[in-house]
């Protein structure tokens, strides 16, 4: 039996350029390493200044061995959208990396995951695959800000060079959280798993963020995204992660959080990249569907949703043998998910920055800069779907151009009316995507994608209808793409609902 884990994330979407290395299999069979320097600046100016926001850069280059790929979890804010937070209350964050992206935007992490499959918990995607290279805030500046801090402290609660807490296992936070182990560690704090005393022993994970001021004003957003998500769904009837309770620990802001199992990516990942059934797709895309419509009926937009940041509320399996592929397979016991991550969350009244998602999920609109809304988590989660019954990536790519061309080469030529309103004019020729399908990058889209319905892996009708309903979240017109409580009606989950009754 596997011990549940939890996948973290500390996003660095708040007035940091970052650099991240990603490297994701494509498949059990052939890996790819691509290395990726992902650059986003988001400034917020309160009140009537406004918000502003640049694109993160990105440069990619493949390697053909291994691509490292991380989970997330939970991120913090993005700090370019809490002007108007004041008049409306309390906002809600959560499982949300917006646009963890790169400028091209890729995945940045920042550790994500705690887990005790994933001995790398301590290495994050911001510790191992990038170091956060601020504008204004220099490492030194880092180090001197975390000096700072621990002058003014006591001796009993020291911070090191970076502003993590100091601690140890058996460490007591409020009196009432005990220190078991490190989970997850990165640019913005540490996550760990406590014994909550007041709570009977219950295991909890516990995001310690950094004592540092950027930090900590980026924690509180994400504090209030969450309670305000959570207090919207006070019965528990949506997919969405809880916070538990959240304090400030002599300058770090401290969240608690339920513990959860292992993101759907680990556990593909961990199970040699074997697609999930088609009725495991069923029942996680259903509760998927649901928690992303309540966040879009609550006026919130995630952008970020992928696999890393869909938990597990209990990974664990059997263990069966597979004669055919010669190999031991697991099967879950439980397909119980939630959506984590909100700190980029987005209110549909606030400023949206030009690019969200992360690359491999991010809809053709964010990246032709056309605007987006709630319709780029249709579209993301489309991604993730595919992702599930294939068992690697759909769009793999660091390279905007390219994620373009093999969007046309799985569903067909972008309308010409979108090209023509796309400010990203380099990408475009004579009204078509500027593409040469005889390059090393078009010889290399011609082998690793294909027509959509081609990746169907039987004619059966479930089959049919799976394909239907992506074909529907993947189209290209905002206005025509469907919407989530739509797709809850799609016949896919006919069957489900059968059951139910």
């Amino acid at each position: 039996m596997q011990t549940p884990v939890i996948e973290w994330t500390l996003n660095t979407e708040f007035a940091v350029m970052r650099q991240s290395k990603r490297m994701r299999s494509r498949s059990p069979a052939g890996w790819l390493s691509e290395y990726s320097w992902e650059e986003r600046w988001e400034e917020r100016k309160r009140h009537k200044r406004g918000s502003q926001s640049s694109e993160r850069e990105n440069k990619p280059k493949r390697h053909h061995h291994c691509r490292i790929y991380e989970g997330v979890y939970l991120e913090t804010k993005s700090l370019n959208r809490r002007q108007d937070n004041m008049e409306q209350g309390v906002r809600v964050v959560s499982m949300l990396p917006a646009g963890y992206g790169d400028g091209g935007q890729e995945r940045n992490w920042d550790w994500h995951h705690y887990s005790k499959s994933s001995g790398r918990s301590g290495q994050s995607r911001r510790t191992s695959h990038g170091r956060c290279r601020g504008r204004h805030h220099s490492p030194s500046d880092h180090h001197s800000d975390s000096r700072r801090h621990r002058r003014k402290r006591s001796r009993s609660f020291e911070d090191d060079d970076e502003g993590h807490l100091i601690y140890h296992s058996g460490h007591m936070l409020r009196a009432r959280y005990e220190i078991v182990s490190t989970l997850g560690e990165g640019a913005f704090g540490k996550v760990v798993e406590c014994i909550d005393h007041s709570k009977g022993g219950t295991r909890v994970a516990l995001k310690i963020i950094k004592n540092l001021d950027r930090y900590r004003e980026a924690a509180m957003s994400e504090v209030e995204v969450l309670e305000q998500v959570n207090s919207l769904d006070c019965d528990r009837q949506f997919a969405c992660v809880r916070m538990l309770d959240w304090f400030d620990h002599h300058g770090h802001i401290c969240i608690v959080f339920e513990l959860l199992g292992l993101s759907t990516f680990d556990f593909l990942k961990e199970n040699g990249f074997q697609p999930f059934s088609i009725d495991q797709i069923r029942l996680m895309a259903y509760q998927i569907f649901r928690a992303v419509r309540f966040l879009h009926q609550n006026k919130l937009t995630h952008t970020d949703l992928k696999p890393e940041n869909i938990l597990f509320v209990n990974s664990d399996y059997h263990m069966e043998y597979n004669p055919k592929m010669k190999r031991d397979e697991r099967t879950l016991k439980s397909c119980d998910v939630k959506v984590v991550d909100f700190g980029n969350a987005t209110y549909d009244h606030e400023h949206h920055t030009s690019v969200v998602s992360t690359r491999h999920y991010r809809a053709p609109e964010v990246i032709l800069e056309l605007g987006w809304n709630q319709a780029c988590d249709v579209w993301s989660v489309g991604c993730i779907l595919i992702e599930y019954y294939l068992g690697l990536t759909l769009f793999q790519t660091h390279d905007s151009q390219e994620h373009l061309a093999m969007m046309e080469r799985v569903l067909g030529p972008i309308p010409s009316h979108l090209l023509q309103k796309t400010r990203k004019r380099h990408y475009i020729r004579h009204d078509k995507l500027d593409w040469d399908e005889h390059s090393s990058s078009g010889r290399y889209v011609r082998k690793h994608c294909k027509p959509l319905k081609r990746y169907m892996s039987s004619k059966s009708m479930e089959h049919e209808q799976l394909f239907d309903m992506l074909l529907k979240m993947l189209e290209y017109d905002v206005s025509r793409r469907i919407t989530l409580e739509e797709a809850l009606r799609h016949p896919f989950f006919d069957s489900l609902k059968k059951r139910k009754k």
